[in-house]
């Protein structure tokens, strides 16, 4: 049986994608893995590509879910895309960017915030 953490991290992503498929970005994959990292979610926006990295509070009494990016997850983020971009040489032509989809779920109605350009790294 799944872990429940698990079943509202994929239910997380599921929203999220759902959501910037409306905003009018295009889904190019999931749940990229690779030893160096995992990205959640990597979508087309116009000319760019964008990884995006979905976070989930079930209520915000632990600070918002887009806090819990740190530095260190930031780079972490960062060499899964260098590694994605290397696999895919067609992508890294392209310009690219780090969004964050917040997600904080409350009583009445969940909140979705999109985070764009939410990092850089050099």
């Amino acid at each position: 049986m799944p872990d429940a953490h698990l079943i509202d991290g994929q239910r997380a992503e599921d929203q999220a994608c759902r959501y910037l498929r409306r905003q009018g970005l295009t889904l190019i994959q999931r749940n990229y893995r690779c030893r160096l990292g995992e990205l959640d979610l990597v979508m087309q926006h116009r000319q760019e590509l964008v990884f995006v990295e979905v976070r989930y509070r079930q209520h915000s009494g632990y600070g918002r879910p887009e806090e819990s990016i740190t530095p260190a997850k930031q780079r972490k983020l960062w060499r899964a895309a260098s590694v994605y971009l290397l696999e895919n040489p067609k992508k890294a032509k392209m310009p690219a960017r780090f969004d964050v989809i917040a997600i904080t779920e409350h009583p009445e109605h969940g909140e979705v915030k999109w985070i764009r350009n939410a990092f850089q790294l050099s």
